[in-house]
């Protein structure tokens, strides 16, 4: 399902290996979930979660996984489909989420931030035959469920307290269900589904080029190559750990941080529902004390400016800090050593390869790098000539690890155009120096990434041309007083438009209320024309 017109550079610096043996037969959920119980650790706590108080044992979390499988299954639902998941962080999602890759069905998460219209895209084109849902975010799905021709089931979970749900009627011929219902109806034993490493295990979804979602497809073996290479070489996780993400479970950087890793080594996991402000995230760690505390810069930045925030015997329990989703700005990363003590880890992935493969290592830090190579992952910097670069020269990032999803749902074109053979091209630029530490130039295309998500500058544009005062507009990416990139959109308003402060907030709204939050600009500069090619491309460079 891959190929390359250019053929893959040679190997150069940076080439790390691990010996890690996958056996040929496996299922996740019994890898992670069920060996636990199975060589005694039963009792060892797997989740602290915060929406109710409550503590998880590994034989409990063990229980509540077979439930959701023997439920599902009694449903219909069968090994290949999907069960697309609309759930915060807690005991339903991971109980979903493993429920269904231990039946062999293909659990999708989905971003908890979205709008109606983006998941009627995400569930149209996963065909999900069930859709487990949190009761609080079922209005986002309310206006689209007579569209979902492919659903058969909606699953409606529990508030965080553990409330029954309130069920919305029946839609387009799929039924309703309260989860707790099904479960209470559900035996707690269940055989895995007997599945391959190279089976199909869940899907997540990453925003293209263009804005259009696209499935990374992750197969068995994945999440234990992670695992095994960057949680094992870089991270040192132990069952004495306990892990705390700010980056949520539906992100393939919060699914390593705050689910597998920790299962993987019997470890604690400390799960919340709530919105990840400063004043929440500081009460977790004195309430929870996590040794791991995971989260992107622009979440370190608002640490570090809350006026409330407590003194650095509060995170006297963390022994490492972790950071992706975007570049760490060297400033940052010092002011939070100065007030806390504690080191962050710097580090790069993706959704297509699923965690880390470039990191800082403790006591090895280097300001403004994403790190070196983690083990088990090689890495090239490739040139205009399909070469690799010198060294302290830019070059497209290229990666090999046995982690990268297997390819694009109904995306053949764009399968091919971005995994070739063993290798995928992540899309970053990167200048390497001699130490092997890799330095992050921007992206390939026009991409922004905001506090660690995806944003498409042309949605947000497309957005704003919708506003009946706008001509034309072009988003760009722009740093904040942090450092940290942001959207900035460039507007040429209709004639006859007034151009003033009450318009750009205008338009802010007008975003807000169409788009997920975080997509907004927050800079509108008015201008009377935008720079453009011959041909009439906007050139997006000169506004940077």
């Amino acid at each position: 399902m891959t190929g390359s017109a250019t053929p893959p550079p040679p190997a150069g610096p940076g080439d790390t290996t691990v010996s890690l043996r996958i056996p040929d037969r496996l299922n996740a959920a019994e890898l992670f979930v069920d060996r636990h119980a199975a060589a005694g650790n039963g009792d060892r706590i797997a989740i602290h979660y915060a929406g109710d108080g409550s503590s998880w044992s590994y034989e409990r979390v063990r229980r509540h996984v077979n439930r959701v499988g023997n439920a599902l299954r009694r449903l219909g639902v069968e090994p290949e489909q999907r069960v697309a998941l609309l759930l915060p962080d807690g005991p339903d999602f991971v109980g979903a989420f493993f429920g269904a890759i231990k039946i062999g069905a293909v659990p999708v998460p989905l971003n908890t931030l979205l709008r109606p219209a983006d998941y009627e895209v995400l569930l149209r084109d996963s065909r999900a035959r069930a859709l487990v849902a949190a009761a609080p975010l079922l209005g986002q799905i309310e206006p689209i469920r007579g569209r979902l021709r492919h659903l058969r089931h909606l699953l409606v979970a529990a508030g965080p307290a553990g409330e029954t749900p309130e069920l919305p009627p029946a839609a387009l011929g799929h039924a309703v269900h309260a989860m707790p219902d099904l479960l209470e109806a559900s035996s707690d034993e269940l055989d895995p589904e007997p599945l391959s490493k190279d089976d199909v295990c869940f899907w997540l979804y990453t925003s293209g080029t263009t804005g259009t979602p696209k499935a990374a497809v992750h197969l068995q073996h994945d999440m234990l190559v992670c695992a095994e290479t960057y949680a094992r070489h870089v991270l040192r996780i132990g069952p004495d750990d306990r892990t705390y993400s700010v980056a949520r479970l539906f992100f393939a950087y919060g699914l390593g941080n705050a689910l597998y890793f920790p299962f993987h080594v019997g470890a604690t996991t400390v799960l919340s529902p709530a919105r990840p402000e400063p004043r929440v995230v500081f009460e977790l760690v004195e309430r929870y004390r996590p040794t791991l505390l995971f989260s992107v810069p622009t979440s370190y930045a608002a640490l570090l400016a809350y006026a409330d925030a407590p003194p650095r015997a509060a995170l006297a329990s963390v022994r490492l800090c972790v950071s992706a989703g975007e570049a760490l700005p060297p400033a940052l990363y010092e002011r939070w050593l100065e007030r806390y003590g504690v080191e962050i880890l710097d580090g790069i992935g993706s959704t297509e390869v699923l965690q880390m493969f470039i990191s800082n290592r403790a006591g090895a830090v280097r300001p403004g790098s994403s790190g070196q190579v983690v083990p088990g992952y090689q890495a090239r910097l490739v040139g205009e000539d399909g070469g690799e670069v010198e060294v302290g020269e830019v070059g497209d990032l290229w990666i090999r690890g046995d982690s990268t999803c297997a390819y694009y749902w109904n995306r053949h074109e764009q399968t091919k155009a971005t995994i070739c053979g063993e290798w995928i091209r992540t899309g970053d630029k990167y200048r390497r120096d001699r130490d092997g530490y890799y330095f992050y130039q921007g992206r390939s295309d026009d991409m922004l990434k905001v506090g660690g998500v995806w944003v498409s500058p042309f949605e947000v544009e497309a957005t704003l041309l919708e506003h009946e005062a706008v001509r034309e507009a072009a988003v760009v990416g722009a740093r904040d007083a942090e450092g940290l990139v942001k959207p900035k959109a460039f507007v040429v308003v209709r004639d006859g438009v007034i151009a003033d402060d009450g318009l750009a907030a205008r338009l802010q709204r007008h975003v807000k209320e169409r788009l997920a939050p975080y997509k907004y600009p927050r800079w509108i500069e008015f201008v009377a024309a935008l720079p453009k090619t011959a041909t009439g491309k906007i050139q997006r460079y000169k506004l940077r």
